[in-house]
């Protein structure tokens, strides 16, 4: 009787080892069938395709992200990336050098957005709203003049303002909404100069607008530069403040004098300069 018993315990065991891998096999292969049907609408090659042929435009993109986890994390890794390097090469190279290939906290996606997005202004400002910027001009040489004399060998890309009317009793101005960003801010003498002096991060609901982060003001650090106002037009040097994020990015808003239409920069500046046409007249 006991070889029997041991014979039919080997049997059971031979049975559920058999069942075992027939199931494992039966996952495998639905796996791959998935995997399969997904394969070119995920590949990245394609979807690089079909985002090139409507110029990365980000409201599509954003969109796309939306539809799954796979997809956002294709925009994140190749599509906003892609969509900077299309607006602005020069631009995204050089703050790349100072990244390791990256372009600081928020990656491209915040990038992406700081080069088409205009933050607008809170409600001692006008109270403009954020929007696309049709069209938007980042410049090194408009950066030096943000830079305290301490800091000069920071480089900073800063924006021409986006000009809004202001209403009330500033109807004889405009609201200039401009942004920036740092390269290699984390080893920047900005940075060092605002941990030195221990000027303390903003409280409350104040944050950076492209990448969420906290951020110092500039004006409460001391570290606003004269040259600053003169390069905005900007009315009342004493109004003028803007914000630097932990990540490197920099947003502020001042009052502005009404300009004529022919009124322009220097053309000996133009090599300095790079034109970023927003996605806002693209399809």
């Amino acid at each position: 009787m006991e070889p029997s018993s041991s014979n039919g315990k080997i049997s059971s065991s031979n049975n559920n080892q058999m069942s075992n891998k027939r199931q494992q096999q039966q996952q495998q292969q639905q796996q791959s069938s998935g995997s399969d049907s997904n394969t070119g609408f995920e590949d990245e090659r394609i979807l690089l395709l079909v985002f090139r042929s409507v110029a990365f435009d980000p409201r599509v993109v954003s969109v796309a992200a939306c539809v799954s986890r796979r997809i956002r994390a294709v925009a994140r890794r190749v599509l906003w990336r892609e969509l900077c390097v299309s607006r602005a090469p020069r631009m995204t190279s050089e703050l790349a050098l100072g990244a390791g290939g990256g372009v600081g906290g928020g990656g491209f996606h915040a990038l992406a957005k700081l080069l088409l997005f205009c933050c607008g202004s809170g409600p001692g400002r006008g109270g403009i709203p954020g929007h696309l910027a049709p069209a938007t001009r980042f410049s090194k040489t408009s950066g030096r003049s943000f830079l305290h004399r301490r800091c000069r060998g920071d480089l900073l890309y800063v924006s021409d303002p986006c000009e809004h009317e202001a209403r009330g009793r500033e109807a004889d101005f405009d609201v200039g909404v401009y942004r920036g960003i740092f390269r290699g801010f984390m080893r920047s003498r900005t940075r060092a100069s605002l941990v030195g002096r221990r000027a303390e991060l903003e409280s409350g609901r104040l944050r950076c607008p492209y990448c969420g982060a906290r951020v110092w003001s500039m004006s409460a650090a001391r570290l606003v530069p004269r040259s600053a106002s003169r390069r905005l037009g900007s009315h009342g040097e004493k109004q003028l403040d803007y914000f630097v994020c932990v990540n490197g990015h920099l947003h502020g808003n001042c009052w502005l004098a009404h300009l004529s239409d022919d009124s322009s920069d220097c053309d000996d500046e133009k090599e300095e300069e790079e034109d970023v046409d927003s996605v806002c007249s693209m399809i």
